[in-house]
């Protein structure tokens, strides 16, 4: 059965439609979920409240992306609303901050025989107020205004702390000599 009348479906709230949704999108949730929330046992929470949520909020899908992308954003958001709970604060960085670059790197690039899994190994060690600003970005394609949005600070704060964040991780690269800049 097809993803959009699988939603049509949900939008009447049919319970075999809701199940075969799930079991159609659940794995890839619980990666994304995985990424964020290390703790398997509240990874498959945050997914299952994120589904609960989507089945609820169903009819505000519209269809102008795909539902996996839509889900994808709500389990991200359950993510990080976990993590906020956990006590992670977001340090705010503003243009006023001493040292702050507000110019993003581009002359950096990695070994071409890194993979997707060394970058995320790398991104689990950075601290929490860089990691989820470089996750959303380089691992989920987000551009700054949606993670300002997400995270509830400034874009400029984004920026910096990508920048800072991808220093931090390109120095861990280069220690596993898989950073070069050029």
């Amino acid at each position: 059965m097809s993803t959009s009348l699988l939603v049509q479906q949900c939008r009447a709230q049919n319970p075999r439609a809701q199940t075969a949704l799930y079991s159609q999108y659940c794995d890839g949730m619980f990666v994304v979920a995985s990424r964020y929330l290390k703790d398997t046992a509240e990874a498959e929470d945050a997914m299952q409240v994120a589904f609960i949520k989507a089945f609820k909020k169903i009819e505000q899908f519209k269809g102008d992306v795909s539902f996996g992308a839509w889900l994808k954003r709500i389990v991200i958001n359950t993510c990080l609303d976990a993590l906020k709970k956990k006590k992670l604060h977001f340090e705010e960085i503003t243009e006023q901050t001493p040292g702050v670059e507000q110019q993003e790197d581009e002359s950096w690039s990695v070994d071409n025989h890194i993979t997707k899994q060394i970058i995320e190994q790398a991104i689990e060690k950075l601290p929490p107020n860089y990691k989820s600003v470089v996750q959303l970005f380089l691992l989920e394609g987000y551009d700054h205004q949606e993670i300002a949005q997400v995270l509830d600070i400034t874009q400029s704060a984004s920026r910096t702390k990508l920048h800072r964040g991808k220093i931090q991780l390109q120095q861990h690269l280069k220690k596993l000599d898989y950073g070069k800049r050029y």
